[in-house]
């Protein structure tokens, strides 16, 4: 290798670590986006309207439910969730609040939610209230900024269990 390809290389090579970190995060905006995400879904589930639940899914993400049944890419998991609000959700509501928000680097985003869901008809087999009427859930989302936008990739929802009964 000559002195001059060398040195071009080591300049090519200095640049991409240079853009590599110049990526930055504004911590408060993006944390702001995906809280309004976040609201933008729940609004969804409560309109029981599956298209806006889905809708910041990417086409290729997957869905673990609560009975742990995987679905692959958004169309997938948005006629999963139409089917569910057409039946046992169609009149339940659903209360989210952010638990925890961690960004592990500059376009990933890791967010845990605690869902309480009421007014449901049935709950699917397996499934049942945390407390009297009351369906709480962990739900834990990995998050992608795409062209400034932040977008779930994968999702995981499970159910809370109820507290045992004190012993007699």
């Amino acid at each position: 290798m000559t002195r001059s390809s060398m040195l071009s290389s080591l300049a090519v090579l200095s640049l991409s670590f240079l853009s590599a970190g110049c990526a930055t995060l504004d911590e408060a905006q993006a944390e702001q986006d995906i809280r309004q995400l976040v609201t933008e879904q729940t609004a969804g589930w409560n309109a029981h309207d599956a298209a806006v639940w889905t809708q910041s899914f990417t086409d290729d993400a997957d869905f673990t439910n609560i009975v742990g049944t995987v679905f692959q890419g958004r169309e997938e998991i948005e006629a999963r969730h139409a089917a569910i609000f057409a039946s046992i959700f169609k009149t339940s509501h659903a209360e989210v609040t952010v638990r925890r928000l961690v960004f592990p680097g500059p376009d990933v985003a890791v967010v845990d939610t605690v869902h309480e869901v009421t007014g449901h008809t049935g709950l699917p087999p397996g499934v049942q209230n945390t407390e009297e009427g009351v369906l709480r859930t962990q739900m834990k989302y990995v998050l992608k900024r795409t062209d400034n936008q932040w977008r779930i990739v994968t999702g995981q929802n499970t159910d809370v269990k109820p507290a045992p009964k004190p012993a007699p």
